[in-house]
């Protein structure tokens, strides 16, 4: 043992001196700056033209005029004339333990003879790059994983040691109301809310564990009555306060959200969608200080994947910049060719495709209503739910938000600014172009406060400092 110690040291000490001595430390990078664009800085505040944004150490020096930023000495500069420049897209609402697609989703289209269940959450435990680089190249320079199995924690490392991943944040295994059945030997993403000492543990096993939040999955269950369920989220509620938690809901139905708003609710990662919302509602989120996610699209995705397995016709993907995976694609393609008789299918969702129609309606009048009362917004897509894909999906989500009535600067905040609050402590230096801010910027060919449309003429990503061309981060993506 003596030798063995003795002989690293001989070595570690050989290593010193075999390193040259140049008397200096190394030099840092001289600073970037993107010269002549107009700048969109996630604030809500006018563009500005012909602008400079300085960027120092990954970080935003300064970004405005020519005047209030001029070019430093020995600055790289990199003429963006005719681009748009605005702050990295932040969807606050993902799934990394989903696909895209049906195997990731076998309670919704049942693929597991071909695909089972196990070997594709594994896949997805191993491989989380292939959905990193289909959001940066979509220009998503952070997400939220708000459910998930206990590996969604460590993405959050792995992102952070990625050149070519988004920020990401994790709440891990969501608290459920429903006893639900979609997990894995070994590992659990639903944890059974029976009661309120279930409730209190769920929730101590998540702060343990270092989650970013907690997230409860509130769906009705025709088995427990409305309060016993109300009871259980309030006291999750209770325990994520107390171990210092911000609480995430999933709730669709004014009753539940309100009674997510008396739990504490920090976040809405969906709209309420069965009836308007009322003056109570409305007072409750002002209270908490609550961020409405209206997630307005991802009925969409599934309704595009039924009828593409009842008329084996492929479903058309919306990708402008040919961001998504080649294995996902090759998926949601095959979707055309399952041999599973469609009829039992359509018998189950006929009903659930009702009433996605009488919600958009409701959805869209909610978003109106929340909006006209000031509470903020957030941006997020539930990618990983059928054909809601990681990354470009979050266009036609930022498109129908416009839609329903948001101006497009008014959508860039939601996906930029509130976005990154929505993060919490992770989305503190996130969301907008500041001096001090991390320097995630993406530039775009058109304008997208006359447009939010123009974010899919994406031209380059910004992640911390680093500029990134489309077509290298399209490629990467494959």
């Amino acid at each position: 043992m003596n030798a063995f110690r003795s002989g690293l040291v001989y070595g570690a000490l050989l290593a010193m001196l075999c390193v040259p001595f140049t008397g200096q430390a190394a030099s840092p990078p001289p600073p970037r700056a993107l010269v002549g664009g107009t700048l969109v800085d996630g604030t809500g505040a006018p563009p500005v033209k012909d602008a400079v944004v300085v960027i120092r150490d990954g970080r935003i020096a300064c970004a405005g005029t020519r005047v209030a930023c001029p070019v430093p000495p020995g600055a790289d500069v990199t003429d963006v004339s005719g681009m748009w420049v605005t702050p990295g897209l932040v969807d606050a609402h993902v799934h990394f333990a989903q696909t895209g697609w049906a195997d990731g989703r076998p309670d919704a289209l049942d693929v597991r003879d071909r695909y089972p269940y196990e070997q594709v959450q594994a896949g997805l435990r191993n491989h989380p790059e292939r959905f990193f680089h289909s959001y940066l190249c979509s220009g998503v320079t952070a997400v939220f994983d708000v459910g998930g199995y206990p590996w969604s924690w460590d993405l959050r490392m792995r992102a952070a040691n990625d050149p070519v991943a988004p920020h990401v944040a994790a709440s891990g295994p969501l608290l459920s109301t429903y006893d639900f059945w979609l997990n894995v030997p070994g590992e659990k993403q639903f944890i059974y809310l029976a009661d309120e000492k279930a409730a209190r543990e769920g929730v101590r096993y998540l702060a343990a564990n270092g989650a970013d939040a907690v997230k409860v999955w509130y769906i009705p269950a025709k088995t427990r009555s409305a309060e016993e369920m109300a009871t259980v989220v309030m006291a999750a509620g209770d325990e994520a306060r107390k171990v210092g938690l911000p609480l995430i809901v999933h709730a669709t139905d004014l009753h539940e959200a309100k009674v997510a708003l008396k739990a504490g609710a920090r976040l809405l990662v969906h709209s309420v969608d069965d009836q308007p919302v009322d003056d109570e509602f409305i007072a409750m989120a002002r209270a908490n200080g609550t961020i409405y996610c209206p997630t307005l699209t991802v009925y969409e995705g599934y309704m595009k994947m039924y009828n593409a397995f009842f008329t084996h016709k492929a479903p058309a993907v919306d990708d402008p910049n040919g961001c998504v995976n080649a294995v996902t694609l090759a998926h949601v393609a095959e979707t055309a060719s399952l041999p599973d008789d469609p009829a039992p299918v359509k018998q189950r969702i006929e009903p659930r495709l009702a009433g996605v129609n009488a919600a958009r309606a409701v959805m869209g009048d909610n978003l109106k209503r929340v909006l006209a009362a000031g509470i903020p917004i957030a941006m997020g897509t539930d990618a990983g739910n059928p054909l809601t894909l990681a990354g470009p999906s979050v266009y036609a989500e930022m498109e129908a938000m416009q839609g329903a009535g948001m101006t497009p600067i008014e959508v860039l905040v939601a996906a930029t600014r509130t976005s990154a609050l929505a993060l919490g402590p992770l989305g503190k230096d996130l969301g907008t172009i500041e001096a001090g801010k991390v320097a995630d910027l993406v530039l775009v060919a058109a304008d997208p406060t006359a447009d939010i449309a123009a974010l899919r003429k994406l031209r380059s990503v910004v992640r911390g400092g680093v500029v990134h061309p489309l077509g290298e981060l399209a490629a990467k993506g494959r």
